[in-house]
Protein backbone atom coordinates (compact mmCIF):
# COMPACT_ATOMS: atom_id res chain seq x y z
CA UNK A 1 0.00 0.00 0.00
CA UNK A 2 1.32 3.26 -0.64
CA UNK A 3 1.21 6.59 1.38
CA UNK A 4 2.81 10.22 1.48
CA UNK A 5 2.22 12.57 4.03
CA UNK A 6 3.11 16.62 2.92
CA UNK A 7 3.92 17.63 6.38
CA UNK A 8 5.41 16.50 9.62
CA UNK A 9 5.32 19.21 12.12
CA UNK A 10 3.17 19.71 15.60
CA UNK A 11 2.55 23.37 16.71
CA UNK A 12 -0.75 24.44 18.61
CA UNK A 13 -1.38 27.75 20.36
CA UNK A 14 -1.94 27.18 24.29
CA UNK A 15 -4.86 29.49 25.70
CA UNK A 16 -6.74 30.49 22.93
CA UNK A 17 -10.36 30.93 23.48
CA UNK A 18 -13.14 30.70 21.10
CA UNK A 19 -15.28 33.40 21.23
CA UNK A 20 -19.02 33.18 22.81
CA UNK A 21 -21.90 35.02 21.77
CA UNK A 22 -21.44 34.69 18.07
CA UNK A 23 -22.24 33.06 15.04
CA UNK A 24 -18.82 33.04 13.98
CA UNK A 25 -15.55 33.68 14.16
CA UNK A 26 -11.78 33.93 12.27
CA UNK A 27 -9.17 32.62 14.48
CA UNK A 28 -5.51 33.09 13.72
CA UNK A 29 -3.55 30.15 14.94
CA UNK A 30 -0.27 30.78 13.43
CA UNK A 31 0.94 33.45 11.70
CA UNK A 32 0.40 31.75 8.29
CA UNK A 33 -2.87 30.07 9.49
CA UNK A 34 -6.34 31.26 10.07
CA UNK A 35 -9.22 29.27 10.58
CA UNK A 36 -13.13 30.17 10.01
CA UNK A 37 -15.39 28.27 12.59
CA UNK A 38 -19.40 28.52 11.94
CA UNK A 39 -22.25 28.08 13.42
CA UNK A 40 -21.46 28.29 16.86
CA UNK A 41 -24.16 28.41 18.91
CA UNK A 42 -25.77 25.06 17.38
CA UNK A 43 -26.70 23.04 19.96
CA UNK A 44 -24.49 19.41 19.57
CA UNK A 45 -25.67 17.79 23.01
CA UNK A 46 -29.40 18.30 23.53
CA UNK A 47 -29.37 17.07 26.89
CA UNK A 48 -26.85 19.71 28.41
CA UNK A 49 -27.10 22.15 26.20
CA UNK A 50 -23.10 21.79 24.77
CA UNK A 51 -22.92 23.68 21.92
CA UNK A 52 -20.32 23.34 18.94
CA UNK A 53 -18.78 26.36 20.28
CA UNK A 54 -18.26 24.19 23.93
CA UNK A 55 -16.59 21.55 21.24
CA UNK A 56 -14.41 23.77 19.95
CA UNK A 57 -13.28 25.11 22.93
CA UNK A 58 -12.70 21.40 24.80
CA UNK A 59 -10.42 20.46 21.48
CA UNK A 60 -8.48 24.06 21.62
CA UNK A 61 -7.86 23.29 25.44
CA UNK A 62 -6.88 19.84 25.25
CA UNK A 63 -4.48 20.35 21.76
CA UNK A 64 -1.22 20.15 23.71
CA UNK A 65 -2.24 16.46 24.88
CA UNK A 66 -4.25 14.92 22.04
CA UNK A 67 -1.70 16.70 18.85
CA UNK A 68 1.17 14.30 19.39
CA UNK A 69 -1.64 10.95 19.00
CA UNK A 70 -2.75 12.37 15.59
CA UNK A 71 0.35 13.77 14.05
CA UNK A 72 1.40 12.29 10.44
CA UNK A 73 -1.61 9.74 10.66
CA UNK A 74 -3.94 9.70 8.32
CA UNK A 75 -7.57 10.73 9.48
CA UNK A 76 -11.30 8.90 8.83
CA UNK A 77 -13.59 11.50 9.43
CA UNK A 78 -16.81 10.63 11.30
CA UNK A 79 -19.33 14.10 10.49
CA UNK A 80 -22.23 15.00 12.64
CA UNK A 81 -22.86 18.17 10.85
CA UNK A 82 -26.73 18.45 13.01
CA UNK A 83 -25.10 17.51 16.32
CA UNK A 84 -24.55 14.28 18.23
CA UNK A 85 -28.32 13.45 17.92
CA UNK A 86 -27.98 14.14 14.33
CA UNK A 87 -27.38 11.55 11.31
CA UNK A 88 -23.88 11.13 10.66
CA UNK A 89 -21.76 9.96 7.75
CA UNK A 90 -18.00 9.13 7.19
CA UNK A 91 -15.60 10.48 4.66
CA UNK A 92 -12.29 9.07 3.83
CA UNK A 93 -10.74 12.31 1.37
CA UNK A 94 -9.93 15.62 2.66
CA UNK A 95 -12.09 17.86 0.95
CA UNK A 96 -11.37 20.57 -1.48
CA UNK A 97 -11.17 22.83 -1.49
CA UNK A 98 -9.71 23.35 1.67
CA UNK A 99 -6.70 25.75 3.44
CA UNK A 100 -3.08 24.58 1.66
CA UNK A 101 -1.87 24.14 5.15
CA UNK A 102 -4.02 21.06 5.56
CA UNK A 103 -1.96 17.59 5.34
CA UNK A 104 -3.12 14.99 3.38
CA UNK A 105 -1.75 11.35 3.54
CA UNK A 106 -2.27 9.59 -0.12
CA UNK A 107 -2.95 5.62 0.59
CA UNK A 108 -3.77 3.22 -2.27
CA UNK A 109 -7.10 1.67 -0.86
CA UNK A 110 -8.83 -1.20 -1.99
CA UNK A 111 -12.17 -0.15 -1.83
CA UNK A 112 -11.70 3.28 -3.35
CA UNK A 113 -8.35 3.40 -5.27
CA UNK A 114 -5.66 6.13 -3.91
CA UNK A 115 -7.37 8.47 -0.80
CA UNK A 116 -5.68 11.52 -0.05
CA UNK A 117 -6.67 11.65 3.67
CA UNK A 118 -6.55 14.73 6.08
CA UNK A 119 -3.65 14.73 8.94
CA UNK A 120 -3.87 16.60 11.91
CA UNK A 121 -1.01 18.52 12.67
CA UNK A 122 -1.42 21.33 14.38
CA UNK A 123 -4.46 23.36 16.27
CA UNK A 124 -6.03 25.17 13.04
CA UNK A 125 -6.25 21.69 11.33
CA UNK A 126 -7.83 20.25 14.40
CA UNK A 127 -10.06 23.64 14.63
CA UNK A 128 -10.91 22.83 10.89
CA UNK A 129 -11.58 19.23 11.37
CA UNK A 130 -14.01 20.15 14.27
CA UNK A 131 -15.84 22.76 12.16
CA UNK A 132 -17.02 20.16 9.50
CA UNK A 133 -18.99 18.76 12.59
CA UNK A 134 -16.10 15.51 13.52
CA UNK A 135 -17.27 14.97 17.09
CA UNK A 136 -14.34 12.35 17.93
CA UNK A 137 -11.11 11.43 15.81
CA UNK A 138 -10.62 7.68 13.98
CA UNK A 139 -6.86 8.07 13.19
CA UNK A 140 -4.74 5.32 11.07
CA UNK A 141 -2.88 3.03 13.49
CA UNK A 142 0.13 3.77 11.56
CA UNK A 143 1.87 6.95 10.30
CA UNK A 144 1.71 8.16 6.60
CA UNK A 145 5.29 7.33 6.02
CA UNK A 146 4.68 3.21 6.38
CA UNK A 147 0.50 2.54 6.72
CA UNK A 148 1.12 -1.24 6.81
CA UNK A 149 3.50 -1.32 10.01
CA UNK A 150 1.78 0.09 13.10
CA UNK A 151 2.84 1.87 15.86
CA UNK A 152 0.33 -0.24 18.63
CA UNK A 153 -1.78 -3.04 18.86
CA UNK A 154 -5.04 -2.40 21.19
CA UNK A 155 -7.63 -4.74 22.21
CA UNK A 156 -11.21 -3.32 21.92
CA UNK A 157 -13.28 -4.46 24.84
CA UNK A 158 -16.80 -4.31 24.10
CA UNK A 159 -19.77 -5.94 26.76
CA UNK A 160 -22.63 -8.07 24.83
CA UNK A 161 -26.27 -8.18 26.00
CA UNK A 162 -26.41 -8.82 29.96
CA UNK A 163 -22.71 -7.07 30.42
CA UNK A 164 -22.50 -4.07 31.72
CA UNK A 165 -19.69 -1.84 32.57
CA UNK A 166 -18.47 -3.80 35.86
CA UNK A 167 -17.93 -6.71 33.80
CA UNK A 168 -15.92 -4.68 31.23
CA UNK A 169 -13.46 -3.57 34.27
CA UNK A 170 -13.12 -7.02 35.41
CA UNK A 171 -12.31 -8.08 31.99
CA UNK A 172 -9.63 -5.31 31.30
CA UNK A 173 -7.95 -6.54 33.98
CA UNK A 174 -7.53 -10.13 33.30
CA UNK A 175 -6.37 -8.93 29.35
CA UNK A 176 -3.40 -6.61 31.64
CA UNK A 177 -2.58 -10.04 33.88
CA UNK A 178 -2.66 -12.19 30.49
CA UNK A 179 -0.42 -9.97 29.00
CA UNK A 180 2.03 -9.31 32.18
CA UNK A 181 2.46 -12.90 31.76
CA UNK A 182 4.00 -12.38 28.48
CA UNK A 183 6.09 -9.17 30.22
CA UNK A 184 4.38 -6.63 27.94
CA UNK A 185 2.75 -3.44 29.41
CA UNK A 186 -0.93 -1.97 28.41
CA UNK A 187 -2.33 1.16 28.85
CA UNK A 188 -6.30 1.61 29.72
CA UNK A 189 -9.09 4.09 28.17
CA UNK A 190 -12.61 4.41 28.62
CA UNK A 191 -13.89 4.12 25.06
CA UNK A 192 -16.10 6.75 25.90
CA UNK A 193 -19.09 4.76 24.65
CA UNK A 194 -19.65 1.61 26.54
CA UNK A 195 -16.23 -0.28 26.69
CA UNK A 196 -12.30 -0.04 27.04
CA UNK A 197 -9.61 0.12 25.06
CA UNK A 198 -6.18 -1.57 25.63
CA UNK A 199 -3.23 -0.14 24.19
CA UNK A 200 0.02 -1.59 23.71
CA UNK A 201 3.30 0.05 22.05
CA UNK A 202 5.05 -1.86 19.81
CA UNK A 203 8.71 -1.35 17.62
CA UNK A 204 7.12 -0.42 14.31
CA UNK A 205 8.49 -2.84 11.90
CA UNK A 206 5.58 -6.46 11.90
CA UNK A 207 2.94 -5.85 9.42
CA UNK A 208 -0.96 -4.90 9.70
CA UNK A 209 -1.65 -9.11 9.27
CA UNK A 210 0.90 -9.92 11.85
CA UNK A 211 -0.24 -7.70 14.84
CA UNK A 212 -3.69 -8.33 13.39
CA UNK A 213 -2.90 -12.28 13.89
CA UNK A 214 -1.25 -11.61 17.43
CA UNK A 215 -4.03 -10.15 18.90
CA UNK A 216 -6.64 -12.57 17.58
CA UNK A 217 -4.17 -15.57 19.27
CA UNK A 218 -4.18 -13.52 22.84
CA UNK A 219 -8.05 -13.41 22.50
CA UNK A 220 -9.24 -16.72 21.71
CA UNK A 221 -6.56 -17.47 24.63
CA UNK A 222 -8.63 -15.48 26.67
CA UNK A 223 -11.77 -16.59 25.81
CA UNK A 224 -10.68 -19.97 26.16
CA UNK A 225 -8.93 -19.31 30.00
CA UNK A 226 -12.63 -17.77 31.04
CA UNK A 227 -15.38 -18.57 28.52
CA UNK A 228 -17.83 -17.79 31.16
CA UNK A 229 -16.62 -13.67 31.18
CA UNK A 230 -14.57 -13.28 27.61
CA UNK A 231 -15.70 -14.19 24.33
CA UNK A 232 -13.47 -13.66 20.75
CA UNK A 233 -17.05 -14.65 18.85
CA UNK A 234 -16.73 -11.52 16.33
CA UNK A 235 -19.86 -13.09 14.48
CA UNK A 236 -22.41 -11.45 16.19
CA UNK A 237 -25.57 -13.92 15.73
CA UNK A 238 -22.73 -16.62 17.55
CA UNK A 239 -21.45 -14.16 20.38
CA UNK A 240 -22.93 -15.26 23.52
CA UNK A 241 -24.87 -13.16 26.09
CA UNK A 242 -23.52 -12.29 29.69
CA UNK A 243 -19.66 -11.46 28.49
CA UNK A 244 -17.08 -9.06 27.30
CA UNK A 245 -15.80 -9.14 23.72
CA UNK A 246 -12.49 -8.43 23.23
CA UNK A 247 -12.49 -7.49 20.19
CA UNK A 248 -9.37 -8.34 18.20
CA UNK A 249 -10.93 -7.74 15.05
CA UNK A 250 -10.07 -3.88 14.61
CA UNK A 251 -6.46 -4.33 14.74
CA UNK A 252 -7.34 -5.58 10.85
CA UNK A 253 -5.94 -3.23 7.70
CA UNK A 254 -8.03 0.05 7.72
CA UNK A 255 -9.94 0.03 10.68
CA UNK A 256 -9.83 2.92 13.10
CA UNK A 257 -11.09 3.25 16.95
CA UNK A 258 -11.78 6.76 18.67
CA UNK A 259 -8.68 8.26 19.39
CA UNK A 260 -7.60 9.45 22.91
CA UNK A 261 -9.38 12.43 24.21
CA UNK A 262 -12.21 12.18 21.64
CA UNK A 263 -15.47 13.66 22.76
CA UNK A 264 -17.77 10.96 22.24
CA UNK A 265 -21.38 11.46 20.19
CA UNK A 266 -23.14 9.84 23.08
CA UNK A 267 -25.51 11.53 25.98
CA UNK A 268 -23.52 13.83 28.45
CA UNK A 269 -20.29 14.57 25.85
CA UNK A 270 -18.52 11.60 27.22
CA UNK A 271 -14.44 11.37 26.65
CA UNK A 272 -12.23 8.62 25.57
CA UNK A 273 -9.90 8.86 28.68
CA UNK A 274 -7.22 7.74 29.29
CA UNK A 275 -6.80 5.93 32.77
CA UNK A 276 -4.75 3.89 35.58
CA UNK A 277 -4.88 0.47 36.10
CA UNK A 278 -5.66 1.48 39.74
CA UNK A 279 -8.86 3.43 38.66
CA UNK A 280 -9.74 0.25 36.74
CA UNK A 281 -9.46 -2.50 39.50
CA UNK A 282 -11.24 0.42 41.67
CA UNK A 283 -14.17 0.78 39.35
CA UNK A 284 -14.88 3.96 37.15
CA UNK A 285 -17.69 4.86 35.13
CA UNK A 286 -17.99 6.33 31.55
CA UNK A 287 -19.70 9.06 32.95
CA UNK A 288 -16.74 10.36 34.89
CA UNK A 289 -15.36 11.90 31.60
CA UNK A 290 -16.77 14.10 29.78
CA UNK A 291 -15.87 17.58 27.66
CA UNK A 292 -16.81 19.87 30.66
CA UNK A 293 -13.85 18.29 32.82
CA UNK A 294 -11.30 16.52 31.17
CA UNK A 295 -8.88 19.69 30.68
CA UNK A 296 -8.69 19.92 34.01
CA UNK A 297 -8.57 16.00 34.88
CA UNK A 298 -4.94 16.31 32.04
CA UNK A 299 -3.44 18.93 33.58
CA UNK A 300 -3.59 17.73 37.37
CA UNK A 301 -2.50 13.93 35.96
CA UNK A 302 -0.55 14.99 32.41
CA UNK A 303 -0.56 12.82 29.79
CA UNK A 304 -1.57 9.19 31.12
CA UNK A 305 -1.38 7.86 26.97
CA UNK A 306 2.57 9.21 26.84
CA UNK A 307 4.18 6.19 27.00
CA UNK A 308 2.54 5.35 23.89
CA UNK A 309 4.52 8.17 21.64
CA UNK A 310 7.73 7.08 24.02
CA UNK A 311 10.66 5.25 21.93
CA UNK A 312 11.39 3.27 24.76
CA UNK A 313 9.92 -0.17 26.58
CA UNK A 314 8.05 -0.57 23.44
CA UNK A 315 7.09 -4.29 22.27
CA UNK A 316 9.87 -5.70 19.78
CA UNK A 317 9.21 -7.60 16.59
CA UNK A 318 10.04 -10.74 17.69
CA UNK A 319 6.27 -11.15 20.02
CA UNK A 320 4.86 -11.39 16.25
CA UNK A 321 7.11 -14.47 14.62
Amino acid sequence: MASRTTVDRITHEPGLRIPAGQASASIQTAPDQIVTVTNLQKVFWDGPGTTKRDLLQYYADISPVLLPHLASRAMVMKRYPNGADGKFFFQKRAPVPRPEWISVCEILHPSANLVSFPVIQDLAGLLWLVNLGCIDFNPWYARCDDVDRPDYLHFDLDPTPGAGFKEVCESAVMVRDALLERKITSYPKTTGSRGIHIYIPIVRGPLQKQVWTFSKAMAKELALRDPGTITAEYRVAKRPPNRVLVDYNQNAWGRTLASVYSVRPRPDATVSAPVTWEEVERGVAIEDFRLDNMPKRVQRLGDLFAPLLAPENRVGPEVFL
